[in-house]
């Protein structure tokens, strides 16, 4: 098959791009910036990023999916447009590629069509869909095909999936709003109950990077937050802590441990049986939160464990399924026979 065939992780916070034969080459965040004068177009990705927060007026720059899913139709097809052809220029291929996307597995025909809609008119040949768990599970080798157990909880930046992988498909899964942008929030409306601070977004993310932890570390950890001082409206600075960022994810993360639990009480005997030997495994960014796993691991009482690279896992399984498209067909949320009719 043709050589510039690619794999994307469409995600709410990042899209990966993984281009046949050269790996993942595209790493850049969901944010496109648009001049409202002229309509268009003004940066994507990282240069985007940069703008979320520090626009002039008639700029702005916007995620396109949120929580997953699409939300602006035609900013996500300019996005996906000018990832695909970053990748061609790679590939140096003609023609249009053949795509494999990665979406969260509680998506509805409509969001389901509406990605492989944007991706159609972006440039592809063929669009193939896959749940994002499912090819988290491939991007980490795990046994998928066979007849046994393995379960995955991908905490993106908009949604997290928690699913129970056997035989080729998703036995059980959970697709829940709180990861990486619910983390943010909790952050913001923290600082601004304890210290009287409003901080932007991007401070949030910066400071649950620092020093953002869900078990206690072994040394305590401080960061710097700048922000307006909400009493007299000037700018202020604090020093805020581990404990404080903790406090301030806690409840987050215990809905993120029941709803595991609400998987784990659905799931088959003889599949937990395979999990509790197996153990989980962590992937998204989110996993890369400081003792997230321990944490899970202490309530559900069986194994917990962050893969390697949890941010491209994702992005990596979109890669292997779109090389080895006749092994991993059955994965596939098929197109035309299980959406209703054009």
């Amino acid at each position: 098959m043709g050589g510039g065939d690619i794999g994307i992780d469409l995600g709410t916070a990042n899209t990966l791009v993984y281009l046949r034969d050269h790996g993942i080459i595209i790493n850049e965040p969901s944010v496109v910036a648009i001049n409202q004068k002229t309509n268009r177009v003004v940066a994507v990705g990282t240069d985007a990023k940069q703008m979320l927060g520090r626009t002039p007026g008639h700029v702005v720059a916007v995620r396109p999916l949120v929580d997953g899913v699409i939300s602006d139709f035609e900013v996500t097809e300019e996005m996906l447009a000018h990832f695909i052809n970053k990748a061609q220029k790679v590939s140096k291929r003609r023609g249009r590629p053949r795509i494999v996307i990665g979406v969260p597995s509680s998506i509805t025909n409509v969001e389901t069509r509406a990605v492989r809609d944007a991706a159609m008119n972006a440039g592809a040949r063929e669009v193939f869909i896959v749940e994002e768990p499912m090819a988290a599970a491939i991007g980490i080798r795990l046994p998928v095909m066979d007849p046994v157990g393995s379960m995955v909880i991908d905490i993106g930046g908009g949604t997290s999936d928690i699913a129970v992988i056997s035989l080729g498909g998703i036995v059980n899964s959970k697709n829940l709003k709180v990861a990486g942008d619910r983390f943010n929030s909790d952050i913001i409306s923290y600082i601004r109950d304890e210290f009287k601070i409003l901080i932007g977004e991007r401070t949030a993310e910066n400071v649950k990077m620092a020093i953002g932890s869900a078990t206690k570390p072994a040394t305590s950890l401080e960061a710097p937050l700048r922000g307006r001082d909400l009493l007299t409206g000037l700018p202020r600075e604090v020093i805020v802590t581990d404990a404080d960022i903790r406090e301030a994810l806690a409840p987050s993360i215990q809905v993120l441990v029941e709803s595991t639990k609400e998987v784990l009480e659905t799931t088959p005997p003889e599949i937990l049986s395979d999990v509790m030997n197996r153990g989980v495994i962590l992937v998204g960014g989110g996993a890369l939160l400081i003792g997230i796993a321990d944490r899970l691991s202490e309530a559900l009482k069986i194994p917990v464990t962050s893969a390697d690279d949890p941010l491209t896992a994702v992005a990596r399984g979109t890669g292997i399924v779109v090389e080895n498209l006749d092994t991993y067909r059955e994965v596939l949320i098929e197109h035309d026979n299980e959406l209703p009719p054009r």
